[in-house]
């Protein structure tokens, strides 16, 4: 059996996978997507959600899936934090908008919410019809052998690929990067997030808000139909109990802890729960290959920045072979991966370390930390200048980030 030939091999094909696939059949590369889900298998809901910021929707256009995504998506309005701690003048709070973004487009927002079950089939469908790409499922990914030219990916069932350029979007847990003998470094939190789909009685405006409280933080997050997607930190074992509960019991416990904060809320659904973790890779690149989203980092969810980074990822990793492409430049070299790791090796640790940092600032009610976050939530609702920075850096609607994320 010959063996089949391609410009980018992608294991995995979650959102960053296949978003990066589409991304690159654009520049007329001929991928390869390996895909460890079965097309045929049914998976039911999960009530995961993702808040989508406006350079990632952006991507998304890009690549043409946000159109039919646009019916099911929640425009993300606003943002608001809140310190519930215990001061002597009340709990200080920030409100960003979508006016803190200084947008000429008045129709710009912060972001979208988006269920993650659409999200997946809409790539899924565009990754079918796409004549560049030719999509593995099921296949599991088995080894790599680094070879002159090209990089050998072997599957598990014995087939056997060959590409310039290999792309571990293979999540946390990732065979690729293991496979390249990339360590990772972080911490297990000793948390868990509890979290749910609720109906809210009350109109949410398009508004995240998230209550900082010395066990952790609680959040709600914008859905249509004035739902909303919470997440509530909790000691490892407790989110865990309370997901395992009858929902009239979890959704009683909600709403004796958070009503005043959230009004009366309604499980919709089952709950569910996830252990909180910090994990990054040591690096981004190896021989002929480049990791990108899960593979790279599990940070924080406080921000909803999980997947956005992920998409960062992508439009760094497209730009750079972009211009590799149109220079004719061979875009599994070491200086062209260098590029993408440059481009994205800082981002991805300030970021994890500033959920981290944000993490251990709020839940506690520290008399030493409490001056700190008071003054900072004081000034981000209070200076202009930086609340819209904030926004901006949010929303990925900041200066420098890649084209495919602009909207002009």
């Amino acid at each position: 059996m010959s063996e089949l030939i391609y410009d980018v091999a992608i294991v995995g094909a979650g959102p960053t996978g296949a978003s990066l696939a589409l991304a690159l059949a654009q520049e007329d590369l001929r991928v390869a997507v390996i895909d460890a889900r079965d097309p045929a298998a049914v998976k039911p809901a999960d009530g995961r959600n993702y808040a989508i910021v406006t350079g990632s929707w952006q991507l998304l256009k890009s690549i043409g899936v946000a159109g039919e995504l646009s019916g099911v998506a929640q425009p993300l309005h606003g943002l608001e934090a809140k310190d519930g701690g215990t001061h002597w003048f009340g709990s200080p709070s920030v409100l960003f908008t979508d006016a803190d973004l200084d947008s000429p487009d008045p129709n710009d927002t912060l972001g979208q919410m988006l269920p993650a079950e659409p999200l997946q089939a809409a790539l899924d469908e565009a990754l079918m019809a796409c004549s560049g790409i030719d999509h593995f499922a099921p296949a599991l990914f088995e080894s790599l052998e680094d070879e002159p030219g090209h990089v050998r990916l072997v599957l598990r069932d014995g087939r056997a690929l060959s590409a310039r350029l290999v792309v571990g979007a293979d999540g946390m847990k990732s065979p690729v990067r293991q496979a390249l003998g990339i360590a990772t470094e972080g911490r297990d939190y000793g948390k868990s997030v509890f979290t749910a789909n609720v109906k809210l009685s009350a109109p949410h405006n398009g508004i995240a808000r998230q209550l900082f409280t010395p066990e952790g933080p609680f959040a709600t997050l914008p859905l249509t139909g004035d739902r909303a997607n919470l997440a509530w930190y909790m000691k490892r074992g407790a989110a865990e109990a309370l997901a395992a509960r009858p929902v009239a019991e979890a959704e009683a416990e909600l709403n004796r802890r958070f009503a005043g904060f959230a009004g009366p809320m309604k499980i919709e659904g089952e709950a569910g729960s996830y252990p909180l973790i910090l994990q990054l890779a040591t690096a981004m690149i190896g021989p002929r290959a480049a990791l990108v989203g899960d593979a790279v980092r599990r940070i924080n969810p406080l921000a909803g920045q999980g997947l956005n980074q992920g998409f960062r990822d992508v439009a760094a990793l497209i730009d750079v072979i972009s211009k590799a492409v149109h220079t004719g430049l061979d875009i599994g070299s070491a200086p062209v991966l260098e590029r993408y790791s440059q481009a994205r090796r800082f981002d991805a640790l300030t970021m994890s370390l500033g959920m981290d940092g944000i993490d251990r600032l709020f839940s506690n009610d520290s008399t030493l930390t409490k001056p700190i976050r008071t003054l900072g939530l004081l000034a981000a609702g209070r200076i202009a200048p930086l609340r819209r920075f904030l926004a901006k850096k949010a929303s990925a609607a900041e200066d420098g980030v890649p084209d495919i994320m602009k909207s002009w």
